[in-house]
């Protein structure tokens, strides 16, 4: 078996991939860059637990798709099978492949093939990478670009692409979201990288937050040595990084409203509506630029996109034009709906950071109402890790209902549980519930909720499921 372990080893190029078997296919990651393959020529077939429009949308482009894990569902004309993380080495798919001698690729092997041959942007970052790496690929279009593009998420909109992760585009640049979770972006070479911050997180796969710095380090030493390195200047692990990578050398650039970055982001204002500011590019002032999404996290993350812009060679005010349409990105602070005078949102906020960021980003939303939250946990080891911190950040709403954790790939580990974030949340206890069944969660959040408030379901599981049944039960409740 040929298989990529790490940035040393050889990269294969696509037209060695041969024929392409994705396990969990399906995945936000995985799906992009099956449907590239598939732009291409590249035969394509591939696997996941349940049938979704992913699946479907592939199948109509031209893949095989198989519901549920089998090792008859890698064929006899497969090269190459392609994992992800979350497949476990159990799984039939991948044992067959390990028994046949097949090239077996993590994903970014997989996708630093399809990069191969144009200007290589990656986004990275603990927080931030989606949303940054949308509003780089709709900036570039307003350009008259036309970029591949890879994103862990489906833009919204209505603009170009919209409800898909990825395109194989006719321009030179291909811009991609970098996962750090695996340490796997160390199998890109980019020409610009982005680092919008780096905190601990991972840690069932990095060990320590010092481990995660170390590993960030690694990426920028793969940018090309005539690369950038964009970077957050707010951001204390982005700024360590920053100072590391123009020791290496690389050329280092920073944004941020902190004095020492190079394009600035002055006078923001941000409003239940969008979030604007003045943009100043080493001292000189661009022009105003405007989102049409809240809080200060999503102004920094379309100035890191102008900044990326702006140094491959994009003029700015068409990238602003651009950005002033960003139609935001499927599961962040995504409206579902409205229904008794109360508005659900989903989000996949699954780190306290970003918990906080997005509450805050809420209550300029909500004006006079509260922020009713229902937050699920996502993995064992993230919940022990962080407990505390997520029940500071959820004591940024005024209702909270904990759900018990999403496992993904790890077992339960006993003692951690939801009950540990909800017993850290500094509310009133009337004001803070763990409910571990999830059947009864739609009911209890609705319950909470009264005309004028802002419910969120919040996690990177199947919380996100909840948003149609919420706002059923709430059609269904008399008028006050």
């Amino acid at each position: 078996m040929t298989a990529t372990s790490g940035a040393a080893a050889t990269q294969p190029s696509l037209a060695e991939l041969g024929a392409v078997h994705f396990v969990g296919i399906g995945g936000a990651g995985m799906s992009g860059i099956a449907r590239i393959m598939l732009a291409r020529g590249v035969p394509v077939t591939g696997s996941d637990a349940k049938g979704s429009a992913t699946l479907a949308d592939l199948g109509d482009r031209g893949a095989t798709v198989h519901i549920g894990h089998s090792a008859g569902n890698v064929g006899s004309e497969v090269d190459t099978v392609v994992v992800s993380t979350a497949i476990r080495p159990t799984n039939p798919e991948l044992v067959e492949a390990q028994r046949r001698g097949l090239r077996v690729l993590r994903r970014a092997a997989a996708l630093a093939a399809v990069m191969a041959g144009r200007r290589r942007v990656a986004i990275a970052g603990t927080h931030g990478k989606t949303s940054t790496t949308t509003m780089l690929t709709i900036a570039a279009q307003a350009t008259g670009a036309d970029p591949s593009y890879a994103i862990g998420g489906d833009l919204a909109g209505t603009g170009p692409h919209a409800g898909s992760n990825a395109h194989d585009g006719t321009g030179d640049l291909f811009v991609a979201e970098a996962d750090e979770s695996d340490g796997s972006f160390l199998l890109l070479a980019p020409d610009v990288a982005v680092v919008t911050n780096v905190e601990a997180d991972h840690l069932d796969q990095h060990g320590t937050a010092e481990a995660v710095a170390a590993i960030f380090e690694e990426f920028a030493a793969r940018i090309a040595a005539d690369g950038v390195l964009v970077s957050c200047a707010d951001d204390p692990g982005a700024e360590r990084l920053a100072a590391v990578a123009a020791a290496l050398p690389r050329r280092v650039r920073r944004y941020g409203e902190s004095a020492a970055a190079d394009l600035r982001l002055v006078g923001v204002e941000l409003t239940a509506t969008g979030t604007g500011y003045d943009a100043v590019l080493d001292g000189r002032p661009l022009g105003r630029v405007w989102i049409p999404v809240a809080g200060r996290h999503m102004a920094l993350n379309s100035a890191a996109a102008l900044l990326a812009g702006l140094e491959l060679g994009l003029p700015f005010e068409p990238m602003v034009t651009g950005l002033a349409g960003y139609g935001g990105v499927r599961r962040r602070f995504e409206l579902i709906g409205t229904a008794a005078g109360v508005r659900v949102y989903d989000d996949y906020a699954h780190h306290p950071t970003e918990v906080a960021a997005q509450l805050r980003a809420a209550r300029t939303v909500v004006g006079a109402g509260r922020i009713v939250v229902g937050f699920q946990p996502h993995l064992y080891s993230r919940t022990a890790a962080f407990a505390a911190d997520f029940g500071t950040a959820l004591g940024l709403a005024d209702e909270v209902v904990v759900l018990d954790v999403f496992g993904a790939r790890e077992d339960p580990v006993p003692g951690v549980s939801g009950a540990l974030i909800a017993g850290a949340v500094p509310l009133p206890p009337a004001q803070v519930r763990f409910e571990p069944d999830r059947a009864a969660v739609a009911a209890t959040l609705a319950a909470r909720a009264r005309p004028g408030d802002l419910i969120i379901t919040m996690g990177a599981g199947d919380v996100t499921q909840l948003g149609p049944d919420i706002l059923a039960l709430l059609a269904t409740r008399p008028p006050l």
